[in-house]
């Protein structure tokens, strides 16, 4: 059947479809949902794009809910957001903790992505984004030992970093893993049990 349908802007009704979501003190949304932000939240305005990372997925909606519960006991002083895609999980912290983080990615649209999205969330000057394949770069060894890691990436690579990524921690530091399927779940947290690190919260959300 062939109808004729109005001319709009589909990319934009489709955006509008996507509401806020809300994880803790932070509220993900897009821009045509900016006015709509609570006083008390902190809103983090992010638009769909080629990176991953709308607040949508159940992966950054864990994290998110995980930063908050780890900030309101401990204040990092060195962050990193690994594996950044929009940037969203980096400037959350930055803008939670009125402080310094360093993002990477693999991917070069992803890094161009995070970086405007710092810059729109008035957080331009704390979120640094870099790329980086896993912690090769010097960066991590001069920005570190961080204190606190976010990782939403997904399983394989969560196992394999394991070993780096410890290297490159502070003594008493927390970290935040996401990305992965929950069957997925005891071979990562066995592969970071196995550099030290202890299971302190385990969220499940969709699967």
């Amino acid at each position: 059947v062939f109808d004729t349908i109005e001319a709009k802007d589909w990319v934009k009704a489709s955006l509008e479809d996507l509401v806020p979501v809300a994880a803790g003190r932070f509220v993900v949304h897009g821009q045509h949902d900016r006015h709509r932000i609570p006083p008390n939240k902190l809103g983090i305005e992010i638009e769909a794009a080629l990176a991953f990372g709308t607040g949508h997925h159940g992966t950054t909606r864990g994290c998110l809910l995980l930063l908050d519960h780890v900030l309101k006991a401990y204040q990092p002083r060195r962050v990193l957001d690994l594996g950044t895609g929009t940037g969203v999980l980096g400037i959350a912290a930055a803008k939670a903790l009125h402080g310094k983080v360093l993002a990477s990615d693999i991917d070069p649209p992803s890094v161009k992505v995070a970086e405007e999205n710092a810059w729109l969330n008035g957080a331009g000057h704390l979120v640094d984004v870099i790329r980086a394949t896993g912690f090769a770069a010097p960066r991590f060894a001069a920005d570190g030992p961080f204190d606190l890691v976010l990782a939403n990436i997904l399983a394989n690579p969560l196992r394999q970093l394991a070993g780096p990524m410890a290297q490159h921690l502070a003594s008493s530091a927390q970290v935040i893993l996401s990305g992965l399927l929950t069957h997925q779940a005891p071979a990562v947290i066995a592969a970071y049990r196995a550099r030290g690190l202890v299971p302190l919260r385990h969220l499940k959300i969709e699967g």
